[in-house]
């Protein structure tokens, strides 16, 4: 042998010894040249066993058949590839006439998936002389790969059939889980939906991203209140979650209320891999809600109305009342009252009845409403006794109200069932705000004036000043 050829053989020797991979080396005619410590350790075989034989297969197989290394020696076609090793190889994307797979041995220490190439050898001519395996032992890889096939098909389960409304995205923002109960919620096939980034399209006409997509880039409170305004707070429960309430107007025939949770998935090392996302229709308890909320506005309503003017009562004069004092006090600000009495009412009870009494109860209210501003308020004190609130009113604009209310209710008529006409007049007294001054004191003194003009013929106006 040639000084050359011998140090080659001994200089791959040596590579082939102290390679960790477990290798194989066969040549032209299949026998064994070489059969490294890895691949005794790995196949239980030692190297004497193999060397210079082309029994190989031994070590792999309960009958006789090629290797992989068996088949690129022989420049196998693809078709005695596939006989051998049908769905489980594939060419090298790396080496020319050189070939891949994996596949499970089951006498291998209880069973052991190994990752295996095969190249071939060539000489000086291109000739192939031999060919080289390596295999690896991937059985590990495997049962992760297994354990986590199983793991995320246990997942899948929990998430369809879970009768809330849950969707998932993983690190690229794709959707990985889309289950039934959001399918029947959005309206959205799952098909449609899952390995795409279109989640949006099930929940906004513009392209935005979902609660979960702010989750998975970690979004601040900040950027999440602008598109969540008022409608969102952190989770309570899970740091970096959020949950939120809004409205869907394309939902359902009427639009619909969801509350939706979004909360950061995390793996082992505490990587954020993905975000999921929960959503219930809560429109059943915000129409309850409403509904709950115009019953007591109502009854607030009609708890400081007058039922026969739609006026204040006096319970709701002696809830306002101090704190319009009490504004006036601290800033200075003017506050007049005026008490109202209609002149002559027990006349028309008694020549009319009660029933046309209140209307001209009710018209002496429609006139009031007529003339207050936007800050004033008009309250039916008792019978026929109103009283007027005035912010911001001294006593000037105070008399010229009153007397555009005397005058105006003066021309008005009031017409019976009977077809008579009733006319009626007010007598009314005005009080303007002084320090020190209480509920009782202001609201006495304009009632005093009142007194005053009945006294002085009615159908007249009367400031407090000339009520000594």
């Amino acid at each position: 042998m040639p000084r050359t050829t011998e140090g080659n053989m001994i200089a791959l020797k040596q590579l082939v010894e102290g390679n960790p991979v477990a290798t194989i080396v066969i040549d032209a005619d299949h026998r064994v040249t070489h059969w490294n410590r890895a691949c005794a350790m790995l196949t239980g075989v030692d190297a004497e066993h193999m060397l210079g034989r082309s029994e190989q297969w031994r070590a792999f197989y309960d009958v006789p058949r090629p290797l992989l290394a068996d088949l690129v020696v022989d420049g196998a076609g693809v078709a005695e590839f596939e006989r051998y090793y049908d769905g489980k190889f594939r060419p090298s994307v790396l080496l020319d006439d050189a070939y891949e797979a994996e596949d499970f041995f089951p006498d291998f220490d209880g069973g052991r998936w190994l990752f295996f190439t095969a190249a071939a050898i060539r000489n000086a001519d291109g000739k192939i002389v031999g060919a080289i395996e390596t295999l690896q032992d991937v059985t590990e890889r495997r049962r992760a790969e297994a354990a986590l096939r199983e793991s995320e098909a246990y997942l899948a389960q929990i998430v369809d059939g879970s009768s809330v409304a849950t969707l998932v995205i993983d690190a690229g923002h794709r959707v990985t889980h889309w289950n039934r109960a959001c399918e029947m919620m959005t309206g959205m096939p799952a098909g449609d939906i899952i390995g795409t980034r279109q989640q949006w399209t099930a929940f906004y006409p513009s392209e935005r991203p979902i609660m979960a997509d702010l989750v998975l880039d970690a979004a601040s409170e900040s950027a999440v209140d602008r598109l969540y305004h008022g409608r969102f707070r952190p989770s309570l429960l899970i740091p970096g979650g959020y949950e939120a309430e809004d409205f869907f107007p394309h939902f359902g025939d009427s639009g619909r209320w969801l509350y939706f949770t979004a909360a950061p998935l995390r793996n082992a090392q505490g990587d954020l891999v993905g975000a999921i996302e929960t959503l219930q229709d809560v429109s059943e308890r915000r129409r309850a809600e409403e509904a709950l909320r115009e019953s007591e506005e109502r009854y607030r309503a009609l708890s400081q109305t007058d039922s026969l003017t739609g006026l204040y009562n006096s319970r709701y004069l002696h809830e306002r009342l101090p704190g319009e004092l009490e504004r006036a006090t601290r800033y200075s600000r003017p506050l007049s009252l005026l008490v109202i009495d209609c002149d002559n009412f027990k006349g028309i009870n008694d020549r009319f009845g009660h029933l046309e009494g209140d209307k001209v109860l009710q018209n002496l209210a429609g006139v009031i409403g007529q003339c207050l501003r936007r800050s004033d308020s008009a309250y039916r004190y008792g019978g026929e006794e109103f009283v007027v609130l005035l912010p911001e009113a001294d006593s000037f604009a105070a008399l010229a109200l009153a007397e555009r209310l005397r005058g105006m209710f003066e021309a008005l008529e009031t017409a019976t069932l009977s077809g008579e006409v009733v006319r009626c007049t007010v007598s009314i007294g005005i009080s303007c705000h002084v320090p020190n001054d209480t509920e009782t004191t202001l609201i006495r003194r304009a009632d005093q004036a009142s007194y005053v003009a009945k006294r002085r013929g009615k159908n007249r106006v009367e400031m407090e000043d000339s009520a000594a």
